[in-house]
């Protein structure tokens, strides 16, 4: 009696088995028999922290140096679980290999050395049936027989649930030749590798090999198989685990080294923020890092360089103005003398000539006028402008700036004063912070100009100035107390130096306190001074 040739493998099985001739078996999968074959599981990745909002100096919980490390991490557990992975499907197909090779092999051998006689007899087929059982490679099968009607096994039931009707009709099959066929199946839980093997005789020597109808099959558990596979993934896990734990040291190290420069740049970036221009990186290595370190110093000297010429330039412009502010002031004086004269005689001059001594006596009081803000913000630039406090009546204070101006009439300036409020300030400079906002008021507004003086919360002296004006627009605002700053570019000269509200700044910062410009809503414009009692 002659078997079929060649076993026919299944897609994952690996390579055919044998010669050419007689493959001419279609492979079964166990996806055939509702069988699934699964990949390895990668194990989760577990997570390193929740991002969470730290303190500016404290750690970070998920900071430069924990992405470094997780995605170092996350690189290992990749390539951890990709490598797992390959090295899975190649051994599981090995192993299967292996076990379907030797199972096809040695049933096929036992098929081909079976001698039988037509018609069959049952029992004589039992007991051959049980011989080639225990015969099994690489463990014992379970061998059923089918021919006709006769169904005959080597157990004590003639069918087994575990073939399908697929692989029967595969090997009864009569428009091909006659071939070895297996499937991998589970039934209940259990994997099986089912072969089936027609037995075919041959007419003559060498000649083609008929069907003689009857068809053996082999049931043998995977079990032990499948139990070496998971045995592999987990042992792969667990190697796994220990594999991410000991990657963490090169990612700590790595991270260290490429956050070190990083902290340099920062300390240096917080040094230079602190006015320290001549702070420089040690840069080393020809890396990227060490690029950037290289340019931060060229940058920083290229800043230092140019901060130096700026504040040379700044002293020069200060001691320029310093130095003619002071050349001016006697020949101011002298003028000031002879205008005055010219002032009292202009009566009996006649109206062009007086008209010409009038105008010259005003610029030159507004060229006086200018000479002194020009020395006193000078005084300001060289922190040479000193505070002489004294605890003074507040309301009185700004009574005597009102009156010493002849501010006196309620309809051009309207004084809302709180009494008894008493406070250490510089008599001259908090004269000069009120004069000047309601000069500017007076100038710029419109009449009544309101006064406000109170506290606040007990710890703030709040005067206000207000106009019915309208106002201020908004692209101004923010630079209301720039010095020589002009709201209408195409006005060529104001009423006042242009210094005014930039002293009135700076004498309200000698006190400890804050000056602002706002827009009533009702109309015109406010400015608000704050000062700590």
């Amino acid at each position: 009696m002659r078997t079929p040739g060649p076993a026919a493998y299944a897609p994952d099985a690996g390579p055919a088995y044998g010669t050419a001739p007689e493959t001419g078996a279609r492979e079964t999968g166990a996806r055939g028999t509702g069988a699934r074959e699964t990949g390895p599981r990668q194990e989760d990745v577990p997570p390193l922290g929740r991002r969470a909002r730290a303190r500016r100096r404290g750690p970070r919980p998920f900071g430069l140096r924990t992405r470094l490390v997780f995605a170092f991490l996350l690189v290992a557990a990749v390539g951890c679980g990709t490598t797992a992975a390959l090295t899975y499907r190649a051994a599981r197909s090995a192993i299967l290999e292996q076990t379907q090779n030797t199972a096809v092999s040695a049933f096929r051998q036992q098929v081909e050395d079976l001698n039988i006689t037509l018609p069959l007899d049952e029992d004589s087929l039992r007991d051959r049936l049980l011989h080639i059982a225990r015969q099994g490679k690489p463990r014992p099968w379970r061998v059923y027989a089918e021919y006709g009607t006769l169904r005959v096994s080597s157990t004590d039931r003639p069918t087994s649930t575990v073939l399908t009707p697929e692989l029967r009709a595969r090997a009864h099959a009569r428009e091909t030749t006659p071939h070895t066929s297996f499937q991998r199946v589970v039934s209940n839980g259990t994997p099986y590798l089912t072969i089936a093997v027609p037995a075919v005789f041959l007419t003559e020597a060498g000649g083609e090999p008929r069907p003689t109808g009857l068809v053996l099959y082999a049931v043998m558990e995977l079990r032990e198989d499948e139990a070496n596979i998971e045995a592999m993934v987990t042992a792969a896990r667990d190697g796994a685990l220990p594999a991410l734990a000991i990657a963490l040291i090169p990612a700590l190290i790595a991270a260290r080294g490429v956050l070190r420069p990083v902290r340099e740049l920062r300390h240096a970036a917080a040094s230079m923020g602190r006015g320290r221009l001549d702070t420089r990186i040690h840069a080393k290595g020809s890396d990227e890092l060490a690029d950037l370190a290289r340019t931060f110093n060229d940058s920083a000297a290229e800043l230092e360089r140019s901060v130096t010429e700026l504040r040379r330039a700044e002293a020069r412009a200060r001691r320029f103005a310093s130095d003619v502010s002071h050349e001016l002031r006697t020949p101011l004086a002298g003028m000031l003398a002879v205008t005055e004269v010219l002032d009292e005689d202009a009566g009996s001059l006649d109206s062009d000539t007086a008209r010409a001594v009038r105008l010259i006596s005003a610029e030159t009081v507004k060229l006086a006028v200018l000479v002194e803000d020009l020395m006193e913000i000078s005084r300001f630039d060289a922190r040479a402008a000193e505070l002489h406090p004294d605890e003074v009546d507040v309301a009185d204070c700004v009574r005597k700036t009102l009156g010493s101006r002849h501010w006196t009439d309620p309809e051009q300036v309207h004084a809302v004063l709180d009494e008894g409020i008493r406070a250490r300030l510089d008599p001259r400079r908090f004269d000069v912070v009120v004069a000047n906002l309601v000069g500017n008021a007076l100038r710029h507004g419109r009449p009544p100009v309101t006064v406000r003086v109170h506290a606040e919360g007990g710890s703030t002296l709040v005067v206000q100035v207000s106009d019915r004006g309208p106002g201020i627009h908004p692209d101004v605002l923010p630079h209301v107390f720039e010095r020589f700053y002009k709201a209408d570019p195409a006005r060529a000269r104001s009423a006042g130096s242009g210094l005014g509200l930039a002293i009135t700044e700076e004498n309200v910062r000698l006190h400890g306190g804050t000056v602002e410009a706002a827009n009533d809503p009702a109309g015109g414009a406010v400015f608000t001074v704050r000062i700590p009692l």
